[in-house]
């Protein structure tokens, strides 16, 4: 009877040791959060101006992140409004708006089991005028793999001198 609680003692012993080994081994590679992350996003802008219609534009994006922990990031947040459009500004002139891009640089704060809140100052560029936003959203990044994710968004873009834009949009990203 004995041998055969020893054998037992043993077995288990052994079971948990390969489980502690492979979860130290799991964690030494993701469990510290750090690392650069990219991601390619296809979306709509809804743009939302005074006395003119509110359009919806295609959009595409293109995010690089660096994680300094599970809970902290800094972002380079990229998108192109792929479409011509008419916006008023605060002179109330009506701009034609040709392919902008919005750039911005955001402070990353992840909680909730994947969702991240996203703020920061950026530019939108355009040939004719360029204004300068500041952007407000929330992102939910949903692990396909260990290195693959899904990242469907919400941003709100106020520029300082103009109109503001929502933007929603879906993408793929990769954690390098």
């Amino acid at each position: 009877m004995s041998k055969i609680k020893i054998t037992l003692i043993l077995i288990l012993a052994m079971a948990f040791q390969m489980s502690a080994q492979e979860h130290t081994e799991h964690n030494e590679k993701h469990d510290d959060g750090r690392g650069f992350r990219i991601a390619g996003i296809i979306g709509h802008t809804l743009i939302n101006t005074e006395g003119v219609d509110n359009v919806f534009v295609p959009s595409w994006g293109l995010d690089v992140e660096y994680w300094f922990n599970h809970k902290w990031g800094l972002g380079l947040h990229n998108d192109v409004e792929i479409e011509t459009f008419i916006i008023r500004n605060s002179d109330n002139e009506e701009i034609e708006r040709i392919n902008p891009l919005v750039l911005t640089i955001d402070a990353l704060y992840q909680f909730g089991g994947g969702f991240v809140l996203t703020v920061g100052p950026g530019v939108e560029l355009e040939k004719e005028e360029s204004f300068y936003l500041m952007r407000v959203g929330i992102e939910y990044e949903k692990d396909i793999t260990d290195s693959f994710y899904l990242l469907p968004n919400f941003f709100l873009d106020q520029r300082f001198d103009g109109y503001n834009t929502w933007n929603i949009g879906l993408g793929i990203g990769l954690k390098l």
